[in-house]
């Protein structure tokens, strides 16, 4: 059974983060942003990667990212303005650039500058009913540098929960322990309300020894907040991004889309557990 989230005021707002790269951040922020079209949700995903790998795996080349979310950081322009379409149906897109490299040094002087987003995001539900039904959103996915740094920050400030990826690898839990001491930081002065939504295990083979011990320890120690849903190792996940394509419309018959799909409806049903 397909769940949906009705009822929503606002989007909810998820931050995809550890500060540990190649554990399948971006990988994981499109395709489950597309998973989440794919069963009739409005997403917008917002590239905070100054890398804009996630504004090129939806199709969105450099050359047409005209208005990307470092303007409307720095203050150059609405949030609503740099919303653009993808290929993929209910799946909108803010779109990176490499000035967000310098935001840190353009922000310097703004006492608010660790809440840029947050206060863009509410100055666009504060604007919901005047908007186009292209613009309002059931989920926004912010794709978020594999660093601490202030776009980091910004996007912890402005998100409800935090969706943490991790590749089942031997060295997994020491990124963990930093990424969650992070949000523990962020909720203890910036944002009260952060949650950690779940873990998602990306990269897993089954024939790995280590690849389930990993699963097995990391499920020892987080429990439920760990998602049943396994991100298998899959080449059609890691050919889709060059193709500009997330994977379910690379190929929606591999494994990597059948577990995206299944982390959506996973993701979908825990979002309903928490207001039942």
């Amino acid at each position: 059974m397909v769940l949906s989230t009705t009822g929503h005021n606002t989007p909810r707002i998820l931050a995809v983060s550890n500060q540990k790269g190649g554990v399948g951040k971006t990988t994981t922020a499109i395709n489950l942003g597309t998973a989440l079209a794919a069963i009739d949700e409005k997403v917008l995903v917002i590239d905070l990667d100054p890398q804009g790998n996630a504004s090129t795996g939806l199709g969105v080349q450099a050359d047409k990212r005209k208005i990307s979310a470092y303007d409307v950081l720095i203050g150059n322009e609405k949030i609503e303005n740099a919303i653009v379409p993808t290929s993929v149906p209910n799946l909108s897109l803010i779109s990176s650039t490499l000035d967000l490299l310098g935001l840190e040094n353009d922000l310097s002087q703004y006492e608010n500058r660790s809440f840029r987003l947050r206060d863009e995001l509410l100055n666009l539900f504060s604007r919901y009913g005047m908007l186009k039904p292209e613009q309002q959103f059931t989920y926004i996915i912010i794709d978020c540098p594999p660093s601490l740094n202030l776009l980091t920050v910004n996007a912890l400030s402005a998100a409800q929960s935090v969706l943490i990826p991790l590749q089942c690898e031997f060295f997994a839990l020491e990124g963990l322990s930093q990424i969650i001491s992070t949000i523990e930081e962020v909720k203890a002065s910036l944002n009260p309300g952060l949650s950690i939504h779940g873990v998602i295990l990306t990269m897993f083979d089954k024939r790995n020894r280590i690849a389930r011990e990993v699963v097995e320890e990391v499920r020892n120690v987080l429990g439920s907040k760990v998602y049943s849903t396994l991100i298998p190792r899959n080449v059609k996940v890691s050919e889709a991004p060059s193709h500009g394509k997330p994977v379910l419309l690379y190929d929606h018959t591999c494994s990597g889309s059948k577990a995206y799909i299944e982390l959506a409806t996973e993701l979908i049903q825990r979002e309903r557990d928490m207001v039942a």
